[in-house]
This record gives structure tokens, C-alpha cells and sequence, in this order.
């Protein structure tokens, strides 16, 4: 008997009158508004504009949506293209199916052209936007939970996923490991790590993506191993545990390589934003910091008081006498005469 368990939605589509709200979708468009959310507060903190990862990411993230569709009906084109399947569902991307690996490699190419049309550095914006992509698949991996998918090995664990019975799809009613959640969970804990490894650190030129990469993989290859959906296998291993090994052993090179030829970080990630000048000031170090280094960047200007020293000449008054002489002139009179008794001394 169980005792408790992660109930299961009894739909993944609420409709709205005659529009279906897709729970899987929904989780997808959640994610990406967190991701770009968290990367422009980076970007700025980088001394970037405000809007341009949001910019880039409108190259970046239809890339990655066609990218991350790919990868998916290649890898299981049995789906789509088997005897009784028909390959229209293949363009059906609500019904869930997105490879994470065709969705950053394809979506990198898509930031590459954002990058190249605004001249900047693509590592650099690589390395703002690491963060806020582990948190859209954190959000992302709910999806699968509406869709009922990609769960893990049956458990009777307190925290199982109830997953109910489709003959259509051979699905098995039970209870199983939440590989969703693990890996949600997972997310977030290498948004931190990388978050807290580039202020630690001061990663640049692409080494904070890399770390994400490298996180990623390591748990992703674990949550591989407790999936019992259909998968290809090669030696014994699911083909997306493959991927995860060299791409974890890529990052890994990639970060000691990187670190020794290029240490450090970028001074500059977006050129226009220098070229600003210091009366972007303002919109970056706020208010306070403007006040006190003024609207122009630099210090505040003394006082009026302090900059006038010669005194004011009144109406009718006298000219003020002239300064002693230094030296023993007898017309300075008893200064003079006391200067003049000891000839050595310089006042």
C-alpha cells in the first residue's frame, strides 16, 4: 500500500474557451522568461546594456526550440517515422519531445548571430545567460510531469510519481522514481554553483557556461540511469548517458584550457555600452553613486565658498597693506627689522 505519492495531473491542457493552455508549453514559456530575466541583471552587472540578452534571445530561442525538436525526432524517429506512426506529430512539439542538446547547440548558433549583429563576444553573453538556462529547464522539466513522461524505475518511495495507465502508448500505471523532479532539483542546485563560482572566482571568456555544461551533465547522466522509457543504447548504455560523458569531459577541457590561455575576464562585453561613457553612470550604479560622483561620473565639485578666496573689496574701504617683504628692507619697518637679525633665515 502506498502511503504517500506525487499525484500525477489528470489533463496537461486546460482550456480557456476555445484556446488550450498546454501545461508543457507553459512550463517552456515560464523558463525562458526566467532565464532571460536572470541573464540581463547579469549582463548589466557585467557592465552590459539593459534589453540585449533579451535581444539575442530572440535569435536564440527559435533556434533552440527547432534545435532541441531535432534532436529529439533523430533519436527517436521510431515515433514519427515507424510503421502505424504518423511523422505530422513530429512538428507537434506541445506534446513534449525537446533534446536539451540540439535546443544549446543550435540555439548557440542563433545567439552567435544576435552576438554578431550587436559585436559582442558570444563567450561573454555565454556566460551572463549559464544561470538563468539551468533555471528554465528547472522550470522546463515540470512539462514533462503534466505530460505524464520520462519518469524513472519503479519505487515505493514516500516521494514516487503515480503515473496512470495508457494501453495507446503502452504506458503502465504505477509508481515510479520522479526524474522530473531530480532533475528540476538538480537545475537548481548548478544555478547555484555557478552563480556562486563566478563572484568565488571571476569566470570569463566562457569558462561559467562551461560549468554549467559540466554540472549539468554529471547529473543528468544519473537521472538517465533510473529512466525506463525507450531509448537508444550503445554498449549497454542509454545514448543520452554517451552525450552527457563527452560533453562533461569537453567543459572540464575547456575550462583548464581557457583558464590558462585566456585568465581572467572580459573588461569589455558590449562595446556601445563603453562607448556610453561615464553618463550611463547612473543607470547602473543608481542614484546614490550618481549623486555622489555626479551626473557626469566624476567628483562632485567643491563648494563655491572654496573656490573664491580673494576677498571682496567693500565701497569706500582702503586698500588692505601689501604683505612683508622678505627680507631686511628698512621700509617694512619693525617686521623688517626683525627679519634683518638673522640674514640666513628664509620665511
Amino acid at each position: 500500500m502506498d502511503i504517500a505519492y506525487i499525484p500525477s495531473p489528470s489533463t496537461g491542457v486546460i482550456h480557456l474557451g476555445p484556446v488550450p493552455l498546454r501545461g508543457y508549453a507553459f512550463c517552456i514559456i515560464i523558463g525562458v522568461f526566467a532565464a532571460v530575466w536572470l541573464g540581463n541583471r547579469r549582463w548589466i552587472a557585467r557592465g552590459g546594456r539593459t534589453g540585449t540578452v533579451a535581444d539575442i534571445a530572440v535569435w536564440a530561442v527559435p533556434f533552440g526550440l527547432v534545435g532541441g525538436r531535432l534532436y529529439h525526432v533523430i533519436t527517436d524517429y521510431e515515433l514519427y517515422f515507424g510503421e502505424g506512426r504518423d511523422w505530422v506529430n513530429a512538428f507537434k512539439i506541445w506534446e513534449g519531445g525537446l533534446g536539451i542538446w540540439g535546443a544549446v547547440a543550435l540555439g548557440a548558433v542563433g545567439a552567435w548571430i544576435g552576438c554578431r549583429r550587436r559585436g559582442i563576444p558570444l563567450p561573454a553573453w555565454a556566460d551572463a545567460l549559464a544561470p538563468g538556462l539551468a533555471v528554465a529547464q528547472a522550470i522546463g522539466r515540470w512539462g514533462n510531469w503534466f505530460n505524464q513522461e520520462l519518469y524513472g524505475k519503479p519505487t515505493d518511495l514516500p516521494w514516487a510519481l503515480k503515473i496512470d495507465a495508457d494501453p495507446g502508448i503502452g504506458r503502465i500505471a504505477g509508481t515510479y522514481h520522479p526524474t522530473f523532479l531530480y532533475e528540476s532539483l538538480w537545475c537548481l542546485g548548478v544555478a547555484a554553483l555557478v552563480i556562486w563560482a563566478d563572484r568565488r572566482f571571476t569566470l570569463g571568456h566562457g569558462r561559467a557556461f562551461a560549468l554549467y555544461v559540466a554540472a549539468y551533465t554529471a547529473g543528468r547522466f544519473w537521472t538517465e540511469y533510473l529512466r525506463v522509457d525507450d531509448a537508444h543504447h550503445l554498449l549497454g548504455l542509454r545514448l543520452n548517458g554517451w552525450t552527457s560523458i563527452v560533453l562533461f569531459l569537453a567543459a572540464v577541457a575547456y575550462m583548464i584550457i581557457s583558464a590558462k590561455r585566456r585568465p581572467g575576464r572580459e573588461t569589455v562585453v558590449e562595446p556601445a555600452a563603453a562607448e556610453d561613457g561615464p553618463d550611463a553612470a547612473p543607470f547602473v550604479k543608481g542614484d546614490k553613486a550618481a549623486k555622489a560622483e555626479g551626473a557626469a561620473g566624476k567628483p562632485a565639485a567643491k563648494p563655491v565658498k572654496e573656490l573664491s578666496r580673494k576677498p571682496v573689496k567693500k565701497p569706500g574701504e582702503k586698500p588692505a597693506a601689501a604683505p612683508a617683504a622678505p627680507s631686511g628692507d628698512a621700509t617694512t619697518g619693525a617686521a623688517g627689522d626683525a627679519s634683518a637679525d638673522k640674514p640666513g633665515k628664509k620665511l
